[in-house]
């Protein structure tokens, strides 16, 4: 049996306010292609906040996603996924994740959050690691953290159809989001 999680079993524990990173971050995915393998890409631009509360449970996050920065290597997909036909960037150019709570999992977290794409809201759990906190080399402190979760497409609006004579589909409905973000400590928490 694992001990739970809480702030005096996380080592270098900082309570506060952090800023993510983008330029040391990654927010990518990955999608079913052809039924035979993964297609993966990534958000080029985002943003966010993550409160560190004094207790776990009472820590929060916020954050956008541009997803019109999408970039999965290849040009022409690029530009079919920001249409109409899938993200549709024109008339949606912000997507949101807000934190809704968190929960300790043995010695793992779950940020329960709502997600906004196309401007549909599901709420999503989102496995997070906490891979630690420390300083920089500029004087700061920084924190680390690794997450994932799965959603399914169509519940986004991401309906498109595209099936493959044989069976199946060109485009999986199942989506892994992975991120591993490095957030910079902005102030220390205040208890406000």
């Amino acid at each position: 049996m694992t001990t739970p999680a809480t702030t005096s079993t996380i080592p270098g524990y900082r309570a506060g306010f952090w800023e993510i990173d983008p330029v040391h971050s990654d927010v990518s995915f990955s999608v079913r292609h052809m039924m035979v393998s993964k297609v993966r890409g990534r958000f080029a631009t985002f943003s966010g906040e993550i409160v560190t509360g004094q207790d776990v449970n009472g820590s929060s996050v916020t954050a956008q996603i541009d997803p019109a920065s999408i970039d999965t290597g290849n040009g022409m997909r690029d530009k079919d996924l920001r249409s109409g036909n899938f993200l549709d960037v024109k008339h949606h150019p912000l997507w949101t994740f807000r934190s809704t709570g968190v929960r300790v999992n043995g010695d793992r977290f779950v940020v329960d959050g709502d997600l906004t794409i196309k401007g549909v809201t599901r709420s999503v759990p989102l496995a997070v690691e906490l891979n630690g906190f420390g300083p920089d080399d500029k004087g700061g402190t920084r924190a680390g953290f690794s997450a994932s979760a799965t959603i399914d497409r169509n519940d986004f609006g991401i309906d498109i159809k595209l099936p493959l004579g044989g069976g199946g589909v060109v485009v999986g409905d199942e989506v892994t989001i992975t991120l591993e973000i490095e957030a910079v400590l902005r102030r220390p928490y205040d208890g406000s």
